[in-house]
């Protein structure tokens, strides 16, 4: 799944400008490691709690399918929207 980021190239290479001019290029790529560790710990974290729910609620003899046909069905509605929203944008 990707999140649009309503955000130009030159807004982004502007942010990446000021970020150097405010730390400094050499404190930049241990900047971009922290966040990237803290990113990876924290989609490791969320992937955890996610197999101990699915763990936990087969345990107890919960259907799961009944989530994965929602998630079915809100993902369908995503790609409708896209869809209608796809031709409105082009028309802008």
């Amino acid at each position: 799944m990707t999140i649009p980021l309503f955000i130009s190239g030159t807004e982004i290479a502007f942010v990446i400008f000021i970020v150097i001019m405010v730390f400094g290029a050499d404190k930049v790529p241990d900047i971009a490691r922290g966040l990237g560790k803290g990113m990876k710990t924290l989609r490791n974290a969320t992937n955890e709690i996610k197999t101990e729910i699915t763990k936990t609620a087969e345990k107890q003899g919960i259907d799961t399918s009944i989530a994965n046909d929602v998630k079915k069905e809100i993902d369908e509605a995503k790609k409708g929207f896209d869809d209608i929203t796809g031709s409105v944008k082009r028309k802008f």
